[in-house]
């Protein structure tokens, strides 16, 4: 069995690279949020602080919600132990503390980013800049991922690295939509508008689902078809129902091997179980916001469940 300092350094090292494109992604939707205003953006930051969950912390160091503000924060604050640039420097310290149970090309993909992300990041970025600034994080955690499949035996390392990608990515898909259906729209005339819809698309092309989401229901962007989408949709990579497929089938992996049952397979199988047994009218029927914001908080829980069971110290 793997012990659990190492199982840990996986789960995080995996984690904080996930974050790091993460955070970038939700930039990405407040940035093509704000494209659509002419008039204050302040709603549209202000939103991606909170769906970011750094609220608290962003508010003791400004007052004013801005494109110049946020970015500064969620991408290069070093203040901020979520900002892409402390995200891409705690995968590192991981990888670091794991580089026996890594391959060569992984290794060398994770501290490659993290060189390349510090010169990027070293100073202010101009709004001007910050669109190609995003992509270049994106295509870094995109190129660690490439090594990291092409090149890794699936077995128990793979396993928890594989867990802890999902269950930060499924608490990402939450965020951005949460962005969306939280404060974005200005009042209730706005729905279904050209704002609306100009919206929705925005965040498809966040999480990179723009062009699949067409393949799928071949018609306009409808918000009842995009929240389907992004959180029922199994075969969708950034889904909630597809990031908890593959958590449950990684744990299904480590409870065979190890003959051991614990109760993070129980919350997989059961979170899996409770989305597969959705219907996206049910979902917004008793609110989406509400279904999201229950949805983080639990997601949160069980990555606690899962430290507990496999002793992550």
């Amino acid at each position: 069995m793997l012990l659990g300092r190492t199982a840990n350094g996986l789960y995080w090292m995996n984690r904080y690279i996930e974050r790091a494109e993460n955070m970038a992604r939700l930039v990405d939707a407040g940035l093509r949020m704000a494209l659509t205003r002419t008039e204050s953006t302040a709603e549209e930051w202000s939103s991606v602080v909170v769906s970011a969950g750094a609220e608290f912390a962003y508010g003791q160091k400004y007052t004013e919600f801005n494109v110049a503000n946020v970015s500064d924060f969620l991408v290069r604050d070093v203040g901020n132990p979520s900002s892409v640039l402390c995200s891409i420097e705690t995968a590192r310290h991981n990888a670091r503390m794991v580089r026996t149970a890594l391959t060569r090309e992984t290794w060398e993909a994770i501290n490659e980013a993290w060189i390349t992300l510090k010169r990027m990041l070293a100073q202010p970025i101009d709004s001007r800049d910050l669109p190609s600034v995003l992509d270049a994080i994106k295509r870094e955690t995109a190129l660690i991922r490439g090594c990291f499949y092409g090149t890794m035996l699936r077995n128990e390392i793979f396993d928890f690295a594989q867990v802890g990608t999902y269950v930060e990515r499924a608490d990402n898909t939450a965020r951005i939509l949460d962005v969306k259906y939280y404060v974005l729209l200005p009042s209730i005339s706005w729905v279904g508008s050209t704002l609306d819809n100009y919206q929705w698309e925005s965040i498809l092309r966040s999480v990179s689902a723009h062009r699949s989401y067409r393949w799928v229901y071949d018609a306009e962007y409808k918000p009842t078809n995009i929240a389907d989408y992004l959180i029922l949709n199994g075969r969708m990579p950034r889904s909630l129902t597809f990031c908890y497929r593959f958590i449950e089938e990684h744990l299904g992996f480590r409870e065979d091997d190890y003959g051991t049952r614990l109760p993070c397979h129980q919350t997989a199988e059961a979170m899996l179980a409770r989305l597969r047994g959705s219907t996206i009218k049910e979902i917004l029927d008793a609110g989406l916001h509400e279904f999201l914001t229950s949805f983080i908080n639990e997601n949160n829980r069980f990555g606690e469940e899962i430290a507990r069971d496999y002793r992550f110290y």
